[in-house]
């Protein structure tokens, strides 16, 4: 049987340079924390504990002093910033150069209206840790609509400027457009900005491909990554014998039928990291 782990898997950039930060971080046998998960997969969390990388919480981090904290690539609001200073905490700033350019636009965006008459608005995950970055540059006023029926809540008759989480659904944000074009006053502005990180996008299309020329996919991916759920969603609409696992202890209790399989599939999501899938491959 032919087993194929699919090569446009794995971490993106952003993740693969935040890891490579606190790998870099360690090895000189400094005591380092990190602001929330560094990546949303618990089985490479794990692994970076194992070294000595020390997660926290906003909280925790709020009363720590004389530190060194990573920031992931997710990206942090200003506050996070300024409490560092604050308690003279050292930043080792992972955030994504993508993510981070987003944020500088924003917060331009924001400067350049005094008024604040213009009403921002983020396509994305309310709570996420990037949207939660994003509408720190606005000083907390920014809209977060989830889904393009959530664009109906906007006030039409008011100036608007869109833009996107970096790991949205390209489609949704076309949809998102769509509906404001046509709903916005005509005393209004409408402009928007596609922040989609094509590196992001641009897999839905492959792993579409990909599943879809084997048997069994096995989609592997931590329980907290939004980027994963997407991703195995359009796995499962290519190939509706796709299965999402944690890891190759999983594989057993999906009782898979492999008499007639030719060809098992293993992929997953920017925040997979490779050696996972390798773990899951060798359990066939």
């Amino acid at each position: 049987m032919f087993v194929e782990i699919d090569t446009g898997s794995g971490f993106c950039f952003g993740v693969t340079r935040a890891i490579g930060k606190a790998e870099e971080e360690l090895s000189r046998e400094r005591k380092l924390y990190c602001l929330g998960d560094i990546v949303h997969n618990g089985r490479e969390v794990e692994r970076l504990r194992a070294m000595g990388l020390v997660t926290i919480d906003h909280e925790q981090f709020s009363r720590l002093h004389d530190a060194s904290v990573l920031l992931r690539a997710h990206g942090e609001p200003p506050t996070t910033y300024l409490q560092a200073a604050s308690n003279n905490i050292n930043i080792i700033d992972a955030t994504c150069p993508v993510v981070l350019h987003l944020q500088e636009r924003i917060k331009r965006e924001y400067d350049s209206d005094p008024e604040h008459s213009r009403q921002i608005v983020i396509y994305g995950k309310r709570g996420h840790a990037e949207v939660l970055g994003l509408v720190g540059q606005t000083e907390g006023t920014a809209i977060v609509i989830e889904t393009p029926d959530e664009a109906a809540m906007l006030d039409f008759t008011r100036d608007i400027a869109l833009y996107s989480q970096t790991t949205k659904s390209l489609d949704g944000f076309r949809q998102v457009v769509e509906y404001i074009r046509e709903h916005i006053a005509p005393n209004a502005t409408f402009t928007f900005y596609d922040t989609i990180c094509r590196q992001v996008a641009n897999r839905i299309s492959h792993i579409r491909e990909f599943a879809s020329r084997h048997d069994i996919v096995l989609f592997v991916c931590g329980r907290k990554s939004s980027n994963g759920r997407a991703l195995f969603e359009e796995c499962r609409r290519a190939n509706p014998h796709s299965f999402m696992i944690d890891s190759p202890d999983e594989i057993d209790s999906l009782q898979l039928d492999l008499s007639a399989a030719e060809s098992i599939g293993i992929c997953g999501a920017t925040s997979t990291p490779k050696w996972l899938m390798e773990q899951c491959r060798d359990k066939f």
